[in-house]
């Protein structure tokens, strides 16, 4: 990490403890971006593979901003239908889809779904087509996805398909990539711009625990995404971060 990157660490961590104030990237002052959207309501789109993945990633910064009265969807770009053990797709579908809705309600977000299947999602002219559609529907000022280098093959998928949307959207929207399971599924993932979580660690907690299904319990929790939220918060310098990778060149700012 440059120095100038240490910098705004320093100054980010610092502002954050102020709570809602909104910091650009690598400065110590309101953004171009943010100062233009000041007092404004903002569009937030949180893509993931499959309910749970959105929430264990940046669940703490969704809260962020709802609770600023931003807009935030969260896109599943499948419902989860292999991730039940023993049951059929149609009912695995019918139980995830549940559990996203009820942790959206947790996070006071939207629910949006892709229509692709958990296991076989697939990178065509047809899906890439699709996932413009709906980030054109939403025009949002600001995109998470996963990070692209990963060893689940749908957080690949989903990521390309958002960051192809991006590219054909004109680069208008600031985009941010997250990690999940660092180290298990997240590789090579070095953060430029971090958010502290202190203050809703509770609420995004509560919402991934709403997914039952995944076995997601305090124990588990604290043994991946519970861990890096700690070490997140130790290089932000509060108790609770999330880190993000930011999209260059693009809008910055655009964190809460």
């Amino acid at each position: 990490m440059d120095n100038h990157s240490v910098k705004g660490r320093r100054l980010w961590s610092r502002r954050q403890a102020v709570n809602l104030t909104l910091l650009g990237a690598t400065g110590g002052s309101l953004s171009r971006g943010a100062q233009e959207s000041a007092g404004r309501k903002w569009k937030v789109l949180v893509a993931g593979a499959h309910p749970d993945d959105p929430e264990t990633g940046c669940g703490g910064t969704i809260c962020r901003y709802t609770a600023a009265g931003h807009d935030v969807a969260v896109l599943y770009l499948t419902r989860g239908e292999a991730g039940v053990r023993g049951a059929s797709h149609k009912d695995a579908a019918r139980i995830r889809t549940e559990e996203a809705k009820q942790a959206c309600a947790a996070l006071k977000a939207r629910a949006l779904f892709a229509g692709q299947i958990d296991g076989a999602t697939e990178i065509t002219a047809r899906r890439y087509g699709e996932m413009l559609e709906i980030v054109r529907a939403e025009d949002p000022d600001v995109i998470f996805t996963h990070w692209p280098v990963d060893t689940h093959r749908d957080h690949r998928i989903c990521s390309n398909l958002i960051f192809d949307a991006w590219l054909s959207g004109s680069r208008r929207a600031a985009l941010y990539y997250y990690e999940v399971a660092r180290g298990f599924q997240t590789q090579t993932f070095s953060p430029t711009d971090w958010v502290n979580i202190d203050a809703v660690i509770e609420q995004k907690w509560k919402a991934c625990f709403l997914h039952k299904s995944q076995g997601i319990t305090r124990e588990r929790y604290d043994q991946d995404h519970g861990r890096m939220e700690l070490f997140r918060g130790l290089e932000a310098r509060c108790r609770y971060a999330e880190a993000f990778v930011r999209q260059m060149p693009g809008p910055g700012g655009m964190l809460p």
